[in-house]
């Protein structure tokens, strides 16, 4: 994904393009790695200082919707990322600390499982957490 996909896809699916979500979609692109909704609207708070938690929410929630981002549940609390786009399968490993991710381009789930009887997968998800090498000497672990 990358911005003019992601504004283009709103528009496309005839939501309202606004200086808000254009600017949330800058901050994916150009962060690259996982953020909270509250990295999100820190990153925001100086061009939109009454901007409320429930608009940045409701506006993740679409972009996921609409695959712009994707999130995942992560010590507690939903963080979210561009959504990495291409038909591909792939998983993810994620640094703990600076929260950027690298893709692994194999399925453990073929290894594990391979194809159970009765039952048709429609979809999963394998996450590694981590530290990246650029964080491993400040993790404390």
């Amino acid at each position: 994904m990358n911005v003019e996909k992601a504004l283009a896809l709103l528009k496309e699916k005839g939501y309202k393009y606004t200086g808000k979500r254009e600017m949330m979609v800058e901050i994916f692109s150009r962060e690259d790695r996982y953020l909270t909704a509250k990295e999100v609207m820190e990153e925001m708070q100086h061009q939109y200082p009454g901007l409320s938690v429930d608009t940045v929410y409701r506006n993740l929630s679409l972009f996921e919707e609409l695959g712009i981002v994707e999130g995942t549940e992560w010590e507690g609390e939903r963080r979210y990322r561009f959504h990495c786009g291409g038909g591909h399968h792939h998983h993810h490993l994620i640094c703990k600390l600076c929260g950027r991710t690298r893709p692994l381009n194999v399925c453990p789930m073929n290894a594990v499982l391979g194809e159970p009887d009765n039952f048709t997968i429609t979809d999963h998800k394998f996450e590694i957490y981590g530290y990246c090498s650029d964080c491993e000497t400040q993790s404390g672990d």
